[in-house]
């Protein structure tokens, strides 16, 4: 998973834009009739409007970038100069465009004045990404996927806006004796007790 972090400012003009819009660009199931966002991996990580309105000819791809898109940070082939091996973290060697249903949600955030836009994304989905490091309870007990199908318990040791460090406690003793590890952020999952005894 990685989390891509985008200037709010820069996404209000392609929602901006998007909504200005009577056409728009379809995606891989036909036409589409509103506004909406494409986040593009390819040269640079960007989010653009998925709006036609005679300003530009060219059809969205992996190949064209433009310096008014809304490029992820780290990820800005016109500013950054390891923007590909930043791509590459987050995205391996997969690339195209995906057609987001976060207009609404980034919208939200936008309105209450957030200045970064946070998507987390595992490559197939894309979702906005709310909560920051200091929403965790460092020592505090969470839950975590496994791996394996179910889940663990865990206590948070340390987290940074992007991942977590915790320790498994409360499962099976093999388990438990696992060195502590690194998750995504967002795969902490609230239990009911947030304090270790």
């Amino acid at each position: 998973m990685a989390i891509l972090k985008f200037s709010a400012s820069a996404v209000a003009a392609q929602i901006a834009h998007a909504r200005a819009c009577k056409t728009f660009l379809p995606n891989w199931n036909g036409p589409v009739d509103r506004p909406a966002l494409i986040l593009i991996v390819g040269n640079g990580v960007h989010l653009r409007s998925n709006g036609i309105d005679g300003t530009t000819t060219r059809i969205v791809t992996t190949e064209q970038a433009d310096p008014s898109f809304a490029f992820a940070d780290g990820m800005n082939p016109f500013r950054d100069t390891d923007w590909m091996a930043q791509r590459r973290m987050a995205f391996r060697d997969l690339t195209g465009q995906f057609y987001t249903d976060i207009l609404e949600d980034v919208q939200l955030l936008i309105d209450r004045g957030r200045g970064a836009i946070r998507l987390a994304t595992d490559g197939h989905s894309i979702r906005v990404f709310v909560r920051r490091a200091s929403d965790y309870l460092i020592g505090g007990t969470y839950e975590v996927p496994s791996g394996l199908g179910g889940t663990f318990r865990v206590i948070l040791k340390d987290a940074c806006d992007t991942f977590a460090i915790v320790q498994n406690c409360g499962n099976c003793e093999d388990f438990d004796a696992m060195q502590p590890y690194r998750v995504p952020l967002d795969a902490l999952m609230e239990t009911d007790d947030q304090r270790v005894a």
